[in-house]
């Protein structure tokens, strides 16, 4: 790729020491090299920081960022994105990994095609097995993704040559669809890579949580998206039948 733009890659940590190097490692073996991974940290107890300080002392790429107070993965989130360079925004959680040509083949997609907001397939796994593929539909709009968050936050990549820097809402969950909706507000449309080149890791605390976040939908529809009382019922309701066929498949 000859236009190698720059790649702002925003990872939160708390509490991260178990599955973190794997995650710093993925990036490290991209195939597309220009990119700056911006981690900031929780207020963690564990040895997260300082796993993140011997890699940054090897490579200059990654940066660390420190909060005084324990604000949650959007918090933390927004902190990067306030520091990115990058006319690009990818987003990696600390527990899970990218395949080595994930940003060269997804940058590319959106340059070649002027895409602003992108996201990708991807496999779930544990520490023993691979598992299931999800494959999300080729495009989705605001209206669309009201009633289920098809874009993995581990996938996820918009240009801020289109959209400007969007930030997360400052909420505990569900941070990463109010994101995605506020880019559908400025972007018609985003677009699916449908190849696998993420894999999301079901068998941390941190996965756990993301999947315990369904019991925050009503409250995120009428207070964040700012929905009025029946077309919450009619999205929410939607949302909780997709959550329950998806669970018990």
């Amino acid at each position: 790729m000859s236009d190698m733009q720059l790649v702002s890659i925003i990872m939160p940590i708390y509490n991260s020491s178990i599955t973190l190097s794997d995650s710093i490692e993925t990036v490290l073996t991209q195939s597309y090299t220009n990119w700056e991974l911006l981690i900031t940290d929780d207020l963690s107890t564990d040895d997260s920081v300082k796993i993140v300080e011997q890699y940054a002392k090897k490579d200059s790429r990654i940066k660390l960022f420190c909060l005084a107070d324990n604000g949650g993965a959007g918090n933390a989130r927004n902190n990067s994105i306030k520091q990115a360079q990058g006319r690009f925004i990818a987003f990696l959680d600390s527990d899970d990994i990218w395949l080595p040509e994930k940003l060269e083949k997804q940058i590319d997609f959106m340059l070649k095609n002027k895409y602003a907001f992108t996201y990708t397939a991807y496999q779930k796994f544990t520490e023993k097995n691979d598992l299931s593929i999800i494959k999300p539909p080729s495009e989705t709009t605001y209206e669309q993704l009201l009633y289920s968050n098809v874009i993995g936050c581990l996938t996820a990549i918009y240009d801020t040559k289109y959209v400007g820097k969007q930030y997360m809402p400052l909420i505990r969950k569900r941070q990463d669809m109010g994101l995605w909706l506020n880019i559908l507000k400025v972007a018609p449309k985003a677009y699916c890579l449908n190849e696998v080149l993420a894999k999301y890791r079901i068998d941390s605390g941190m996965s756990q949580h993301k999947w315990s976040a369904v019991k925050y939908q009503w409250k995120f529809y009428r207070q964040v998206v700012g929905l009025g009382f029946f077309k919450t019922i009619a999205v929410f309701s939607v949302y909780a039948l997709k959550g329950y066929l998806k669970s018990n498949k």
